[in-house]
């Protein structure tokens, strides 16, 4: 069964082919670490994740690049309105985006480069392009020539370069044409800056991604991945600078859709940011991590407390499915995913369907539970451990058993002796002992817990207040 994914380059879902058979290559765009990680931000990094792990366990070994940018217009506006020095600031704010990624349970990339990490191979891509009259220098920056490769520039995009208009700003007296975009920035009084052949500058935001992922996954490799809004201008510039340079560069271009708060897509520049840190106030890592990767990733997630609250129940539900058979009948190692489920990842990573295959087995093995068929339930719960592990959302996988310490331990105890609460009550209600049932239900409403009955069994939640 082979993996299809949909490519935007040629806007069509094509089979995965990698360049090397049995190894995957990724580039993933990360984070400019300008502020503090907000939903938005992290969507793609866990969507990818999930492909990552896919891949993994259809029998790939998958190089995962994800790079840092640590160096941009706007880390260096927002460290000086802090009155902090930029690297500072910027190393604040890729700690915080590195312990976001670890808690919602990422697997750590093959590597991490920062732009400020990989300058010389940024100017030695510049003058490639300046050798192959794709690029010039003015006055101490340079310029890539959209016109010396307008046959291929806005591929990518749909753009059609004749049509572009002209930014409002004014344009630089040195720049040829309005569309050419900046490879290298010239020093400016303040501002860091790193020796060039053209003088001491800083390079563009488009030239970094080329250079990092080029010297990591080589001239050409499997794929580009990032958010939608990065396909125009960074996405195209970056395949545009790359091709002319003569590299191949990405074989698929992947793109996630954005996470949004009353239509809007979720930035700072709108104010309608919804922190990480403020949300696992609310919810468990794992809880989040379900919420963001269950829809499809180039659907639209739009936020809501409702939506979140939902999720959090649902997961709850597959969660106390594997803690009574954990219970009853011993650890559960993961064995194989359904072929639904398979079918489904395939299918362009389809995890909403993918998903529902988790509950069909979950539904099915409750019901063997609730029958006393503890080995047909201790194989569906085997199957559950294995397609919850590609979603990162084992819950008896070891990293978020060891999640949030005491919080996490305590957790588990409580669930522990919920479960065991439900099972009498389950075995009360087989036996028709309607009264033993109540009782044990009323008891766990007077400690705070809301039990409700649902198709896939017995659901507890901690009651507000």
């Amino acid at each position: 069964m082979s993996l299809y994914l949909h490519d935007t380059a040629s806007r069509a879902t094509r089979e995965f082919q990698p360049r090397q058979e049995g190894v995957a290559t990724l580039y993933l765009c990360g984070a400019t670490v300008q502020g503090l990680p907000h939903v938005g931000h992290v969507r793609s990094g866990l969507n990818f994740d999930v492909l990552r792990r896919w891949l993994s366990h259809t029998g790939y070994e998958v190089r995962l690049v994800r790079n840092v940018t640590d160096i941009d217009d706007k880390i260096l506006a927002k460290a000086a309105e802090a009155g902090r020095p930029w690297w500072e600031w910027a190393a604040t704010h890729e700690r915080a985006f590195e312990e976001a990624y670890d808690r919602l349970g990422c697997l750590p990339p093959s590597a991490t480069p920062r732009a400020t990490g990989h300058i010389t191979q940024m100017v030695e891509l510049v003058q490639r392009l300046i050798d192959r009259d794709h690029a010039y220098a003015a006055d101490g920056d340079v310029y890539f020539s959209v016109p010396s490769f307008v046959e291929s520039y806005g591929r990518l995009s749909g753009q059609r370069p004749e049509e572009m208009q002209q930014a409002e700003e004014a344009v630089p007296a040195g720049k040829r044409d309005p569309r050419d975009f900046t490879l290298w920035k010239s020093a400016k009084p303040g501002e860091p800056s790193w020796p060039s052949p053209w003088g001491r500058g800083r390079p563009g935001w488009h030239l970094e991604c080329s250079a990092m992922s080029t010297y990591y996954l080589g001239e050409e490799f499997d794929i580009h991945g990032g958010g939608l809004d990065l396909v125009f201008p960074h996405h195209e510039n970056e395949l545009a600078q790359s091709n002319a340079a003569g590299d191949g560069f990405a074989r698929y271009w992947l793109h996630n859709s954005w996470v949004t708060a009353s239509g809007e897509k979720m930035s700072k520049s709108l104010g309608n940011t919804l922190g990480i840190s403020a949300l696992l106030r609310r919810v468990r890592p794992v809880e989040l991590r379900y919420y963001l990767v269950v829809p499809h990733y180039r659907s639209t997630v739009e936020f809501s407390d409702e939506g979140l609250d939902e999720a959090v129940a649902t997961f709850r539900r597959i969660e106390s499915f594997l803690h009574r058979v954990v219970q009853r009948t011993g650890e559960v190692d993961p064995s194989e995913v359904t072929t639904e489920f398979a079918a489904a990842m395939n299918d362009d990573l389809g995890t909403p369907q993918a998903i529902a295959a988790v509950h069909n087995v979950v539904r099915e093995a409750n019901a063997a539970l609730d029958s006393g068929a503890d080995e047909s339930a201790r194989e569906g719960a085997a199957r559950v451990r294995a397609m919850l592990g590609v979603f990162g959302l084992d819950p008896l996988a070891p990293h978020w058993r060891a999640r949030d310490g005491a919080s996490d331990a305590e957790h588990r105890a409580l669930a522990a002796l919920v479960d065991d609460l439900l099972e009498q009550r389950g075995q009360a209600r087989a036996n028709r002992d309607f009264a033993t049932a109540d009782a044990v239900r009323d008891r766990l409403h007077a400690c705070g817990i809301a039990v409700e009955d649902t198709p896939d069994g017995p659901m507890w939640t901690l009651k507000d207040g």
